[in-house]
């Protein structure tokens, strides 16, 4: 067991690096270049389309391996988001080995209890809440933790001066990179939450002034979701943009009719 398992780290390993020998990943530069083209119509509506069909994907994960080309093609494009002073603050731990993502799982189990006990007092909403779906972490290809650094390029980040948390935020914009990236490579991708960050750190051996931001689970799956999950289910709805949108003060709201 543990040869295969160094097996596996070699060849993973070995695959990475000939990936990069062979430019499978694209530099910045070269990107810079490819796409330097005006968008077209079709290119723009491909992007809506990836866009508005991107799902928070906990179920219909099936037995099929990742690329590792495709892994690293994503994370790439995780690692090309906006942040705060160009300080890319991001890391990003892939697991695959089973026993690891049973810990996860075991803490996922524990936080998803604190979580049904706090509805003890509204027994349809806490018996809807127990019949969710709410993570993929043994089903899914691949689980992803992705960090935050806030010590890279410290002390002095440019913009970070007077909003610390834009760190943070700039993590978040990487997040958002790698699930547009995973759904149009038709793989899934769900965020799982409900997870306790002190056990995370302890389990993927974290260092204390790492902060985990994100347990992620991909895959690929037999279909994307029509419509979220959470709105199928009739948990929450979608807000009208007119309820989210205010004109030049807090409050002002757009009218339905202009």
């Amino acid at each position: 067991m543990v040869k295969l398992k160094i097996n596996l780290f070699i060849n993973f390993e070995s695959t990475y690096i000939a990936s990069i020998k062979n430019k499978l990943l694209l530099s910045s530069n070269s990107l810079q270049t490819k796409y330097r083209k005006q968008i077209s119509k079709y290119e723009r509506e491909g992007f809506y389309k990836i866009l508005f069909s991107r799902r928070d994907v906990r179920s219909h994960f099936i037995k099929k391996d990742i690329p590792l080309t495709t892994i690293l093609r994503i994370i790439n494009a995780a690692h090309h988001a906006p942040s705060v002073g160009y300080s890319q603050p991001w890391n990003f731990i892939l697991i695959k080995e089973e026993q690891t993502r049973m810990k996860i799982k075991n803490s996922f189990l524990r936080e998803h209890q604190k979580a049904i006990r706090l509805l003890e007092n509204n027994k349809a909403k806490q018996n809807k809440y127990k019949s969710l779906k709410l993570e993929g972490i043994l089903e899914s290809n691949l689980n992803l933790c992705v960090t935050y650094d806030y010590t890279r390029f410290a002390p002095f980040i440019i913009g970070k001066t007077s909003i610390p948390e834009t760190g943070i935020y700039s993590v978040c914009c990487a997040i958002q990179n790698l699930w547009l990236a995973a759904r149009a490579e038709e793989i899934g991708m769900g965020w799982v939450s409900i997870i306790s960050n002190r056990e995370l750190k302890k389990i993927l051996e974290i260092p204390k002034y790492i902060k985990p931001i994100a347990y992620l689970c991909l895959g690929y799956v037999s279909e994307f979701s029509q419509t979220p999950d959470l709105e199928k289910s009739k948990w929450l709805k979608r807000l009208a943009l007119n309820e989210i949108i205010y004109l030049e003060k807090w409050g002002n709201q757009v009218r339905k009719n202009g």
